[in-house]
Order: structure tokens, then sequence, then C-alpha cells
């Protein structure tokens, strides 16, 4: 949205993100549900919407949503009541959604996200609310039917309604790998985009710069993934652009994103709130949630990936860049929790943890959870490092291998297999004579101007040095010795 005429027009965009509950059964039943078990095989009277039949409330789904409450500073509702959203659609058996109209379970959270000149941008939360899903529908099996899965209906949901603070594409994308970060590393759900656990609906308009009021928006439904919800917003706002540029209006309507033709197509009109005729659900209690309710759950929070990266970067000095990689995965920060509590040297635990421990899981195909070296361990070999006792590449090929295969103490190790260094001086400068004393002609050359033979130097002495010195004082001996 760069080019003329695009530049004259601001992108608006809300987003409501569903996410599904980690919990074993459905939302107001006990049948379980899990990804990819055969098509309607996980239903009951109760989920396919059995005449009789009467929902009772998950109470773990209540937990999981005050969590996300919690973790997004919203304001949690004290008293809330239930309600039918009434809509036919053939994998809806019930004919109406349960779901939170009047009270949501949260009220005006906050979402930070980082831009990208590194500013940090708050997006505000209207609401999250608890709802069920229904069921999935499948148009490409049979060349005459759609197929229904009602397996999905029934499970329980929060879908997170941001407010219209979005102004492209990227900025969205953003906002939804904050949201995954946060879901996960809350235990909330899963984030699988690509298995439906995460779903995005894009509310889309655009507006001439300097105006603050709101065109016609249309909503784009159920992207599976966070670039194609970028792709989609930037292509609907330059295709309304084109129409208001055209002197037309943009229809207001539920759209759908080919992400092979990188284009939207109409669904159908877009329903307003009184289309849906919603009406307190009779068969369920008010639900109540109590300050001591909400502190039990509070108690139970893990530290939040904001929270880290504030103390990443803030008291451990460590670079944006390592504390974003560090935080990406809650289990790797939880290892590295553990880690900076056995030593003081932060960026070496961050350069060792994305670096070497990581490229070994990588090789493995193994989780930070299946990594066999305890952190005080790796702690044990930074300080060791730190010592001058070895050097870091001998720590990377000698000492960390062994460290895999069952070794505790990487000192003994590295005693017992002679990679201990010898940084004596007397030492240092025997073996930097033998390493000058090989080239005559180019230690008169780097005396004439040409330094950038030291790194010849060095890696001689390396050699005969067998890795056992410490570099950095060989360094300063071989330059102390060239500039005599």
């Amino acid at each position: 949205m760069t080019e003329a005429p695009y530049n004259k027009y601001e992108i608006v965009v809300g987003l409501e993100v569903h996410i599904q509950l980690q919990t074993q059964s459905k939302a107001y039943c006990s049948d379980f549900y899990e990804y990819g078990e055969l098509p309607n095989t996980q239903v009951s009277p109760i989920s396919l919407g059995h005449p009789g039949t009467l929902p009772v409330m998950n109470e773990k789904s209540v937990d999981l949503a005050i969590r996300l409450g919690i973790a997004t500073s919203s304001q949690i509702t004290e008293k809330m009541v239930f309600a039918r959203k009434n809509y036919f659609y053939a994998d809806l058996p019930k004919g109406y959604q349960i779901t939170q109209d009047l009270t949501p379970i949260c009220t005006k959270g906050i979402i930070d996200i980082k831009l990208e000149n590194g500013e940090t941008k708050t997006i505000n939360l209207t609401r999250i609310h608890l709802e069920e899903d229904s069921g999935k529908s499948t148009h490409d099996q049979d060349p005459f039917n759609t197929l229904i899965d009602l397996n999905r209906a029934g499970v329980p949901l929060l879908e997170i309604v941001s407010e219209p603070e979005m102004r492209n594409g990227q900025e969205a994308y953003q906002y939804l790998q904050e949201v995954r970060k946060l879901v996960r590393y809350l235990e909330v759900c899963d984030g699988n985009m690509e298995e439906g656990s995460m779903r995005c609906d894009a509310n889309i308009s655009v507006r001439l710069k300097g105006s603050n009021e709101f065109n016609t928006r249309t909503e784009v439904k159920n992207m599976n993934s966070m670039r194609n919800v970028q792709r989609a917003i930037e292509f609907e706002a330059h295709r309304q652009v084109d129409i208001y540029e055209a002197g037309g209006t943009v229809a207001q309507e539920t759209l759908s994103y080919d992400a092979v033709k990188n284009e939207t197509f109409s669904m159908r009109t877009k329903e307003m709130a009184h289309d849906y005729r919603y009406f307190p659900e009779p068969d369920l209690q008010p639900l109540f949630v109590t300050q001591e309710d909400i502190e039990k759950v509070r108690a139970t929070l893990p530290p939040l990936p904001q929270e880290l990266f504030k103390k990443y970067t803030q008291e451990l000095k460590l670079s944006d860049y390592d504390a974003n990689l560090i935080i990406e995965d809650k289990l790797i920060a939880l290892y590295f929790e553990a880690l900076i509590k056995e030593t003081k040297n932060y960026k070496a635990a961050a350069n060792w943890l994305m670096g070497d421990i990581k490229s070994s899981l990588n090789q493995r195909a193994l989780s930070i959870e299946d990594f066999e070296v305890e952190p005080a361990t790796i702690a044990k070999l930074i300080a060791l490092i730190d010592s001058g006792k070895i050097n870091s590449t001998i720590a990377s090929q000698k000492v960390f291998p062994a460290l895999l295969t069952g070794e505790k103490d990487p000192e003994a190790f590295a005693k017992a297999n002679n990679l201990i260094q010898d940084s004596s001086d007397d030492e240092i400068i025997n073996i930097a004579k033998e390493a000058l004393a090989i080239y005559p002609d180019k230690v008169e050359a780097y005396k004439a101007g040409n330094k950038n033979l030291l790194g010849l130097f060095m890696g001689e002495f390396m050699k005969k040095a067998k890795g056992k010195a410490n570099p950095q004082k060989a360094k300063q001996i071989i330059e102390t010795l060239l500039n005599d």
C-alpha cells in the first residue's frame, strides 16, 4: 500500500482468533476429542444435539480462559450467562451454538507486538469469550456431495476479538505470532493452524488517511496460516481501494481466501448480530468466577514470553535477537531459566543453548525435553572455558559430545583426556617461537606492515599446541614477539 493511489488510504484490520482449548473432553459433554480420528467416531447424543439432552459446563475450559485473561491483563467477568447463537448449517447439529454474548469471560485485555522498526505497539482486545466448535465440512472428496465430520462439534473454543487497530498485514502477522506463542506458553492451545486448532478471521476495511470514520468492512474467514492472513489482508485492501477509486462501494460480505491464486472471493452476505437471534441458554446455569478462583489460576502461570524478553534484554543484557530465539519455545526458555541459575555468563549460556545444544537436538529430531545433559552440567562446561582451562573449540568438539554420551563432569573428562590448556607463559612463548621460525620471510613481511599474516601464525601455533593453549594469551604473546 505504498504506491499511488494506495498511499492515500489506511488499512483498518481487526482479527478474530479461535483457539481450541486443550481439554480432554468437549465443552458441554464428556465426549473425548483428538485430531485425526475416524470421522463421526467421537460423538454422543449430547454433541449430536438429540432432543432431551442437556449440556454440562466443562470446568477445565473456564480455568484455561482465566489463564489467558490474566496473561493478557484482561478484566475477568465475575458472573456470566451463556447464549444460543442461532443459525442453520449442516455441521452444526443442534441448529445453534452455545456461546457468550453479553457477558464474555474476559474483556479489555492487551497484546503487545513488535513492529518492523523495533517499536512496541499495544493491540487492545475487545473480548475473549467461551464457545463451542462446529463440525467440519469437506467439499473436495466427493464430486457430488459435501461430507460432514461431527467429531469436532462441541469442542471448547476461546474466541479472541481484537480492536481494529492493526494497519497492515505485517502487524496482523506479528499479532498472530504473539497469540500463538502466548497460548502455547500457557498450555491453553497447541496453536497448530494446519490442524485447525487455531483459526483466524480478519475484518478488513480501508479509509482515507486522516479519517476517523470506519468504512464498510469485509470478513475473510478461516485462514490456516499466518502468512496467508498477511497476504489476504494486503490483497483485500488493494481490492477495496480499487473499488473506491473507481467510484464504487464495498459490499459487507464474508469472503474466503484462495492462497494459490492470492485472491479473495465471496462466500455470502455478511451476517449482522441480530441475524443470529441470540437469547439466553436456558439449560446452563449462570457461571460465577470468584477472586479466589482467579488467584488459584494465577499461581499456576508459567513465566510469560513478554516478561522473559524484558528480563533477558534489560537485566541479562542479551540482544533482542538472542532473547527472541530463546522465548520462541517455552521449553527452551525454561531450560535457559534453569541454566542461568547455575551460571552468570548469560551470553555464553545463550550461545550454547541456541548453538551446540539446539544443533544436537535438530540432528537427532529431539525436543529439549529429551535432552540428556542437565543445565548444571552445561554451566560447568561454561565455567571451564571461562577459567581458561579449555577453549571453546575443544569444549564444542571434544567435551560436549562426551556429555551427550553420559559424562557428568566436564573438567574430569578434560583432564582424563589431556585436554586442559597449558596457559603458562613460558610454554606458550616456546611454541610461539617455533611457529614463527617456520616462516621467517612472513615474519619480515608482517613487520613491514602486512598485519593480515597474524592469522597464519596463529594457525601454526594452534597446530603445535594441539588446542591445549589459551588462544587469547597466545595471540598476545605472538604479537609481542612480532613487535620486538
